[in-house]
């Protein structure tokens, strides 16, 4: 079995601005139900705003749902999504000093951050908004306060289509690249054989953790500068940076993770 697991806002989703090839998002779906291939979306989204998008842009349901950026999982099946209920014992396995509420009170006083509305928030995630051009001095003062306290990730991603800054605190143990990893095992299946797909900050752990990476070619610039610059410290990692000009496809979004599935072998050539 293979997987093809890709974040969605600006990378499977055409919802840049940059404009997308019209036929990719149906040629997405007819090429993973053609392959033998698991699709995992893995995404910041939450389980209401996946399916929002689901219904927007017309993109398939996936077989699995890492949402929340990685905090939940849930797998879709005859039409239901069903709770991983074995991903949430790992992570409060793994990540005993984590403490969500401790974190809220710590970042409480902190100036350009604003918590992010109560649907963005679990047991395993809790985020803010932040003004991007204060970032260094938000992040600086965050790390003081909260670095290294309670078993936890500080991620920061800007959001370029809003202009906003996005501060996510997670468990060490809940994030893109841990639940990926959970999903593979779960499925017997090596990181070689998981293709990753992004386009932002919150995606360089996947896409430097073993997986085959694809980056579309609309990705955030610092991303790419990150993920190059982790290709030159460990030549191991593969990471595919997609280029367009492939069977008419421009390489943003959509375009993007089908050439780079192309690139891996995710899809059949004569399919």
């Amino acid at each position: 079995m293979k997987i093809l697991a890709t974040d969605l806002d600006r990378t499977l989703l055409p919802n840049g601005s940059w404009t997308p090839d019209p036929e990719a998002i149906d040629l997405f779906n007819e090429l993973t139900e053609k392959n033998d291939v698991l699709i995992v979306y893995v995404t910041g989204r939450n389980l209401a705003l996946t399916e929002n998008a689901i219904k927007e842009f017309g993109v398939r349901y996936p077989n699995i749902l890492c949402g929340d950026v990685g905090t939940s999982i849930r797998k879709y099946e005859n039409g239901e999504w069903k709770f991983d209920e074995g991903w949430i014992e790992q992570v409060r396995k793994e990540s005993p000093g984590w403490d969500a509420m401790a974190i809220r009170h710590a970042v409480a006083g902190i100036d350009a951050m604003q918590e992010q509305e109560s649907e963005h928030q679990n047991q395993f995630k809790q985020s803010y908004y932040v003004e991007h051009e204060k970032k260094d001095q938000v992040l600086k003062k965050v790390d003081e306060l909260v670095k290294g306290k309670f078993d936890e990730v500080i991620i920061y991603s800007f959001d370029s289509q809003d202009g906003k800054g996005l501060l996510d605190f997670l468990p060490a143990s809940a994030t893109k690249q841990t639940a990926l990893e959970y999903v593979a095992e779960e499925h017997g299946v090596t990181k070689e054989d998981v293709v990753f797909c992004g386009d932002s900050g919150n995606d360089i752990f996947p896409l430097t953790a073993g997986f085959r990476g694809v980056l579309v070619k609309n990705a955030d610039e610092q991303l790419v500068e990150n993920v190059k610059k982790a290709m030159n410290q460990n030549p191991k990692l593969k990471v595919y940076f997609a280029k367009g000009d492939f069977r008419g496809l421009q390489g943003y979004y959509t375009s993007g993770v089908i050439e780079g599935a192309y690139h891996y072998g995710v899809f059949d050539c004569n399919k």
